[in-house]
Order: C-alpha cells, then structure tokens, then sequence
C-alpha cells in the first residue's frame, strides 16, 4: 500500500536531529509493509488525492484557526478525499479533520495536556478488532498527548469511540468518509515524549506539571495497539 504521511510540523530541531521527524515516528510505528512517501504541508506540497491509497495527517505546532496559508489547502484536501481515500488524523491531524467536516476546534481553557492520558472507549468500531486483547477488549486507552487545543463542536457525522473528562472527543470515525482520527499521539515514544515535556519546562509548562506529566509516561501505554487499529483500518475494504 502507498501511504501518504502530510507533514504539518516537526520536531524541534535538536529532538528531530535524535527521533526523527513525525513521518519517521509513523513509519517505526507502522512498521515496513507500507510504501512510504512525506509532504510537507506547511510548504503547500499536497499531492493529488488519487496519488496514494491513503492518507496520515501528522501533528503541529500550528492551531487550525490560526490562518496560516497552507491550512486551508489542507482543508480542500481533506474534503476532497471524503468518502474516495482514507485518511487518519493525528493531534492537529484530527482536529482540521473536524473543522473540515463543518466542526470547531479552539484553544481549550483546561490547558495543556501532556504526558500519558487515558481515555474510555465508548465505542468499538470493526478495526478496533484483532488488538491483542480478549473479548471485547481492555475498556481504556492510554497514549501520549501533547496539545492545547480541543475539539468543541463535532462535525455531525463524527462518532465518539473514546473520551475523557478531560478530553471529550479522544477518538473519532467518518464511517461514510472513510476517516478516523486520534487526539493523542501513538506515534511518540516515552523518550521523545519526555524529551519534550523537559524542553518545554519552565516556558509552556510549569515545573509541577511537568514532572508529573513524565512520570506518567513511566506507566505502560497502549501504542501498539493503536498501530494495530491504524493497519486494521488501512487494511479494510477499499
């Protein structure tokens, strides 16, 4: 399968120069049974929707209201894949999702979160399948995160597979867009996450938050089962 990874940031520079860039991150996540091309979206490199059997929109340091002229190319893009290509967003990458599909997103007055957060599924789609798991499945997932901004309104065709207090809309499907879209990031490892929070104390993140925001990350996360979600759902029918 020919993935397309849109590029909507990266790394700061002396972290990308140690984990790479966000497609690198995807790629390890992903692993090799995929053909991997990146685009820089920022610089308004989009290819055409038909290029790729599908589409993953990394995160950024960009909100999708700040009107940055490569935003709303990506949002032309996103709509015109709807319902023809599949696309997974993830962190900014689900939130322009939302706005594309006539939702709202803002910078959330709870403030940042970031570490590892859990969430409550409250709904299992059909690539939720196959996790490892018996039954149904374990009842929470945990994740990194690193994001101010929030999803406030859903787009009306979004459904809710999981949330949080703090989080309300975690985890969203199109079904009839052939889109899913996640808050956290699976793609972080607990050393990339870390590394950040440390490079952010003090400036965006107060010494408290931070320490407990890493100590969370010491904690098992659920990555790899939403690696096995992402290639279930890329993996589905065409």
């Amino acid at each position: 399968m020919d993935l397309g990874i849109l590029e909507t940031g990266a790394p700061p520079a002396d972290l990308n120069l140690r984990f790479g860039s966000y497609g690198d991150m995807f790629r390890q996540m992903l692993g090799p049974d995929y053909r991997y091309t990146y685009y820089d979206a920022r610089s308004g490199k989009l290819p055409e929707v038909a290029r790729h059997d599908a589409y993953l929109i990394t995160g950024s340091a960009s909100g999708v209201y700040d009107g940055d002229p490569w935003i709303a190319p990506l949002k032309t893009f996103i709509q015109q894949a709807s319902g023809r290509t599949p696309v997974v967003g993830i962190c900014f990458g689900h939130q322009i999702m939302a706005e594309a599909y006539g939702g709202r997103v803002t910078k959330s007055p709870k403030g940042w979160g970031a570490g590892l957060h859990s969430y409550e599924i409250k709904r299992r789609a059909s690539w939720m399948n196959g996790d490892g798991m018996n039954g149904e499945g374990a009842p929470t997932l945990s994740i990194p995160v690193s994001h101010q901004d929030q999803i406030i309104d859903l787009p009306q065709d979004a459904t809710v597979l999981a949330a949080s207090e703090f989080t309300p809309y975690a985890v969203l499907e199109y079904p009839q867009r052939r889109a899913i879209s996640f808050q956290g990031h699976p793609e972080f490892s607990p050393e990339y996450a870390t590394a950040l929070i440390d490079l952010r104390r003090g400036t965006r993140y107060q010494q408290d938050f931070a320490d407990g925001a890493v100590a969370s990350l010491k904690q098992p996360n659920d990555a790899q089962r939403v690696a096995s979600w992402v290639r279930n759902f890329l993996s589905g029918p065409r």
